[in-house]
C-alpha cells in the first residue's frame, strides 16, 4: 500500500482544505492468518512507533463499520513522512490501515472509507487527500457522513516546506486555538479561502498570496512554530504564498516549479541565520488515490484472495 502525506489548511481553510504530497508511507502485508481475528499487527515499522499506531486503530474501526469477516494481518511499514510535523503522517497511517483491510476483504465505497478515516482522525481534511489524492475540501455534517470535493492543483506549482527539527503534537497545537472567532475574522477567512480555491482553478497565481492569509489558527500557533511569522512575511516574487502546514511546525510556501529551488535555498538560509535546524523539501502534489500495490509473496496474495472469498 502506498499512501501520500498531506499539507492541510492552506492558510484560512482550517479543517477544510488539504492537498496530497509526494511523501509516502508504504505498508507491505507479510503474513495473513485467516482466523477471523479482524486485527492488524505492525510487525516492523521504520521509523519505530512506540504506542499503538493509527494503522491498527483504522483497521479495527473499518472492521466494526463493515462487519466483514477479516483475518489477522501482519504488515511491515516504512514512512518518509516525518511524524508530528504537520505533513499528514497520522492521516496517511490511518488510510494505510483502511487500505490493508480493503486489500484482504474487497473493495469498500469511498464514502465508507472517508467516514472511518474521519472517525479515527477526528477531522477529514488530511484524511481525504491521503485517500483520494490531489486537492480536497471536506464537508462534515452533524447527521451525515463526511464528503470530499476534488479540486485541481496546478501541475506547475510546488510546495516548498520547511520542517524544523522539533515535534509538535496536534493536540498541543489545537489546544492553543481560541474557542470563538470574531465575526470580521470569520468573514476574512471565508473570503480568502474561496478566493484561493478559485485562483488555483483558474491559475491566477497573483491572488494566492492574499488567498492563504488567515486570522484564526496561525496567529494562535505562532509562539509554537519557529520562524512562522518571518516566513509568512517574506516579500519575494518567487514566493506566491506562505502558510502553516497542518498543525505545524512545518511551514509551507507555494512557488512555480522553476522557482522552487531558489525558494528552497531562501528558506534554508532564513532558518540557518536563526540557528534553527530544519529540513526544506520541494514537494509536488500527488494526484490519484492511495494505491494497493501488488504484494511480493504469492502466498500472501493467495491468502488475501481466500479471506475475501469468505467475506460477508
Amino acid at each position: 500500500m502506498k499512501v501520500p502525506g498531506s499539507v492541510a489548511n492552506l492558510g484560512g481553510g482550517f479543517d477544510t482544505l488539504g492537498v496530497a504530497i509526494q511523501l509516502f508511507l508504504r505498508a507491505t502485508i507479510v503474513d495473513i492468518q485467516d482466523d477471523g481475528g479482524a486485527k492488524l499487527v505492525v510487525a516492523k515499522s521504520v521509523p519505530a512507533v512506540r504506542s499503538r499506531n493509527q494503522l491498527e486503530r483504522a483497521f479495527e474501526v473499518i472492521a466494526k463499520r463493515t462487519r466483514r469477516h477479516a483475518p489477522t494481518v501482519f504488515v511491515e511499514v516504512s514512512s518518509e513522512i516525518p511524524m508530528a510535523a504537520g505533513l499528514g503522517s497520522s492521516g496517511a497511517a490511518t488510510v494505510a490501515g483502511l487500505r490493508v483491510f480493503e486489500r484482504v476483504t474487497g473493495a469498500i465505497p469511498d464514502s465508507v472509507l472517508l467516514a472511518a478515516a474521519t472517525e479515527v482522525e477526528g477531522h477529514a481534511d488530511n484524511a481525504a487527500p491521503s485517500l483520494f489524492g490531489g486537492l480536497n475540501s471536506v464537508v462534515e455534517g452533524q447527521d451525515s457522513e463526511p464528503l470530499a470535493l476534488r479540486w485541481t492543483w496546478p501541475d506547475d506549482l510546488r510546495l516548498v516546506v520547511s520542517t524544523p527539527a522539533i515535534g509538535l503534537a496536534t493536540a498541543k497545537a489545537r489546544a492553543a486555538l481560541p474557542d470563538t472567532m470574531p465575526r470580521p475574522d470569520a468573514i476574512f477567512n471565508l473570503q480568502r479561502v474561496l478566493s484561493l480555491v478559485h485562483a488555483l482553478q483558474h491559475r491566477q497565481y497573483e491572488r494566492i498570496r492574499e488567498g492563504v492569509k488567515d486570522r484564526w489558527h496561525q496567529p494562535a500557533r505562532a509562539a509554537l512554530v519557529p520562524l512562522l511569522g518571518e516566513v509568512l512575511a517574506v516579500d519575494d516574487p518567487d514566493v506566491l504564498g506562505a502558510f502553516l502546514s497542518g498543525a505545524g511546525p512545518s511551514v509551507a510556501t507555494i512557488a512555480r516549479a522553476e522557482a522552487a529551488p531558489r525558494v528552497e535555498r531562501l528558506l534554508a538560509s532564513m532558518y540557518a541565520r536563526a540557528g534553527i535546524e530544519t529540513t526544506v523539501r520541494v514537494l509536488a502534489a500527488h494526484e490519484g488515490a492511495s494505491s494497493a500495490e501488488p504484494e511480493s509473496s504469492n502466498r500472501v496474495a493467495d491468502a488475501a484472495a481466500s479471506a475475501r472469498g469468505r467475506a460477508v
